[in-house]
């Protein structure tokens, strides 16, 4: 490892000693800077490493609201504003219980690449609450979504920082986010955040976006090797917003989905997975995915077992960090899998990717498969600009090219450093200059 590189990351450990997420993703990305640094030593020079790992502000407040019986309930807030080196700070907001600050870190510094390769101009942000909506009432939701905002909306702006949803934040909590925004700041700021409800300024796409450009971008992948999705047994770990429609373009494009989870385990059904129980369990009734064998014949539920286990062609991991491991990758590999791409943010172990490329699978890293999602709330603040409203198949040819844009990238990168096929290495590369550049332009800030 380049020795810049090395104190870099001994200088971030002894500063972030507990961040074990965030250290992960910033090894991630170093680990693919070894030929870009040794022909150009500007990046040291100007000190580009301790600069891109160092957020430009870090918010963590209190959010204090009360329950339906009348109870005073306490969380914490974030937002963390990694870098505007290209643009306002831009990425989602995550409700949920396991959310700390090293988590909101880890997800905002995979955010400047993944914005990066969209090259939509949109610099790297997150935020959350360990607030779990689960069980909650709609007006439980609403009073924490407006507490919430309360606190956040002084750190926010059009041309500030654009939240958007993420895990536990779907159109209904951005609904109520806008309305305390609006109500706070007397200003009817559309693209203050993204991933709104289309009636507000939202975009057509939106919720299907990161799903779908998983999809899109596997096509890609897959089209270098003379396949295609047709014919393909597929698994999604997971059964929120991204997994549900990560599968539906999987199985309209021929595959057939077999296997889909939540936290509590997985459902195997051979025939293909019926979509639309799925949808009616989790974003209808929020209920388990445990129920749908009670509902299709042929199907069954398998506590606490991953999708992994369950042979495949391709695997979509879409749930969250971390979740396919070394065991997980051998299981694939034995079955058959010939590629993972990732839905979730880093959801594959290191150990695992490596696995992984040394029997030839092809790895699609989150940075670069699952940006659509981000590409299209970039989208949405394009339309809230302009005043206009695009319809889906704008916003879906769109998509597609902005995937196929971070797909030749990547192979342009990974191919000019001998290292083909090397997604990982391709996105890091070709995320990182444009950041280090942009960085560097600026002077001293």
């Amino acid at each position: 490892m380049n020795p810049y590189v090395s104190k870099t990351l001994d200088t971030l450990q002894a500063r972030n000693p507990a961040q074990s997420l965030f250290l992960q993703a910033v090894t991630e990305v170093f680990e693919s800077l070894d030929p870009i640094l040794a022909e150009t030593p500007d990046v040291e020079a100007y000190s580009i490493l301790e600069r891109i790992t160092e957020p430009e502000r870090q918010v963590m407040f209190r959010v204090s609201w009360v329950d339906d019986a009348g109870r005073i309930q306490v969380n914490r807030g974030y937002r963390v504003g990694f870098s505007s080196a290209l643009g306002p700070y831009k990425g989602g907001m995550r409700f949920h219980p396991t959310v700390r600050l090293d988590v909101v870190k880890f997800l905002a510094f995979e955010q400047i690449f993944k914005n990066s390769l969209t090259g939509l101009g949109i610099g790297g942000g997150k935020g959350g609450s360990d607030f779990d909506p689960r069980g909650r009432s709609d007006s439980e939701v609403m009073r924490f979504c407006q507490a919430f905002m309360t606190e956040l909306h002084h750190f926010v702006g059009e041309n500030t920082d654009v939240p958007a949803g993420d895990i536990g934040v779907g159109a209904r909590e951005i609904g109520y986010l806008f309305g305390q925004y609006k109500r706070l700041t007397k200003r009817h700021d559309r693209g203050v955040l993204t991933g709104k409800p289309v009636g507000l300024g939202g975009s057509l796409v939106r919720k299907e976006a990161t799903g779908y450009g998983a999809v899109y971008f596997a096509t890609e992948m897959l089209a270098t090797r003379g396949e295609t999705l047709e014919g393909k047994t597929v698994v999604v770990s997971g059964s929120g917003n991204v997994a549900l429609y990560c599968a539906r373009k999987a199985q309209a494009l021929g595959a057939t989905v077999v296997a889909m989870s939540d936290s509590q385990g997985s459902i195997h059904d051979p025939a293909g997975i019926d979509l639309d129980i799925v949808a009616a369990l989790k974003e209808v009734e929020r209920a388990r995915i445990s129920e749908y064998p009670k509902r299709r014949n042929g199907s069954k539920f398998l506590p606490e077992e991953k999708v992994y286990s369950i042979r495949c062609d391709v695997a979509f991991p879409c749930a969250t960090q971390n979740e396919l491991t070394l065991a997980d990758a051998r299981m694939l590999l034995d079955n058959g899998c010939i590629a993972v791409i990732e839905g979730a943010n880093m959801p594959t172990e290191p150990d695992a990717i490596a696995a992984l490329g040394k029997k030839n699978a092809l790895f699609a890293p989150g940075k670069a498969a699952n940006a659509g999602g981000v590409a299209v709330s970039a989208l949405e603040m394009q339309q809230n600009a302009s005043l206009q409203s695009w319809n889906f198949k704008q916003v879906d040819q769109r998509l597609k090219e902005i995937m196929a844009g971070i797909h030749s990238d990547c192979v342009y990168y990974s191919g000019k450093y001998n290292r083909p096929e090397d997604y990982v290495f391709g996105a890091n590369v070709a995320g990182f200059l444009k950041v280090a550049n942009a960085i560097q332009a600026y002077g001293v800030t």
